[in-house]
C-alpha cells in the first residue's frame, strides 16, 4: 500500500518519522520509523526470533523501520532486548510530535490460531503497562521470554503511552509473543493521523457525488482531526 500522505493529499501533514541513537556501555542502537509507510523493514539485531517480531510489527502496522543493534549477546539477550525497547519508544514519541490531529487511542483484538490477544494503548503522555501475558517457554529460538515484558514496558515508557495486553486465550508461547506484537501494530497503526477511521472517511468524502454526503463526510473527518480540506471542497 503506498503511503497515505500519496493517496490522499489532503492529509494533514504531520511529522511521521524519526531517527534515534543510542549508545551505552552495553549496548549500540539505531532505530528509524517512519509511521507513514508501506511495511518495509531492515533489522538486525542479532536475534533471530527478534527480527522476527519487528518484522512482524513494520509489516502489520504499515511501519518503515530500520534497527541495527550491537549488544552483549556473550551475556544474554536482555540488554538488547530492552535496550531496543527504549529506542523504538523513543522514536514513536519523536515521530508523533505534538500529537496535534492524531487519534490518541488505538486498540486491536487480534486472532493467531488458538491465541486471542487485546492491545489497547494511549497516546496520554503518561506512561503505564500492564499484561497478563505469561509464557510456558524459557525460550523462543534466542529470545528469552523473560524479556518480551521488560521490551514493551521499555517501549510505553520511552513513547509516553499507556500499554495494555490482555490474553483473552493462548497457550503456546510463540503464537502469544507473535500476537502481541502484531496487535500492537495494528492498535499503534489507528493512533497516527489518517488512521483507519479517516483513512475510510477520507475516501468517500472525496467518492462521494451527492454534495450533501460530502459535505457530511468531510465535516465529520474534520471533527476528527484527520483531515484538512481545501475552502472549495464543499461545492
Amino acid at each position: 500500500r503506498p503511503p497515505r500522505s500519496t493517496l490522499f493529499p489532503y492529509t494533514t501533514l504531520f511529522r511521521s518519522s524519526a531517527s534515534i541513537e543510542r549508545n551505552t556501555k552495553e549496548t549500540d542502537i539505531r532505530v528509524t520509523l517512519e509511521l507513514d509507510g508501506t511495511g518495509q523493514a531492515e533489522l538486525d539485531t542479532g536475534i533471530g526470533f527478534f527480527d522476527h517480531m519487528l518484522d512482524g510489527f513494520a509489516r502489520h502496522g504499515l511501519f518503515d523501520l530500520t534497527v541495527d543493534v550491537k549488544g552483549d549477546l556473550e551475556v544474554d539477550s536482555h540488554h538488547t532486548i530492552e535496550d531496543t525497547g527504549i529506542v523504538l519508544g523513543q522514536a514513536i514519541r519523536q515521530a508523533v510530535g505534538d500529537k496535534k490531529g492524531i487519534r490518541r487511542f488505538g486498540d486491536c483484538m487480534l486472532p493467531m490460531d488458538e491465541t486471542l490477544m487485546l492491545c489497547a494503548l494511549d497516546l496520554s503522555g503518561r506512561p503505564y503497562y500492564v499484561s497478563d501475558a505469561v509464557f510456558s517457554a524459557p525460550m523462543i529460538g534466542e529470545l528469552d521470554t523473560e524479556t518480551i515484558s521488560e521490551f514493551f514496558y521499555a517501549v510505553s515508557y520511552s513513547a509516553a503511552m499507556n500499554l495494555h495486553f490482555k490474553v483473552l486465550s493462548g497457550t503456546n508461547s510463540h503464537h502469544i509473543c507473535e500476537a502481541m506484537f502484531k496487535a500492537f501494530a495494528k492498535a499503534l497503526d489507528q493512533v497516527r493521523p489518517g488512521g483507519v477511521v479517516a483513512f475510510v472517511t477520507s475516501r468517500y468524502t472525496m467518492d462521494a457525488k451527492d454534495s450533501t454526503v460530502r459535505r457530511y463526510l468531510a465535516q465529520r473527518a474534520e471533527l476528527l482531526g484527520a483531515i484538512r480540506l481545501p475552502n472549495d471542497a464543499f461545492k
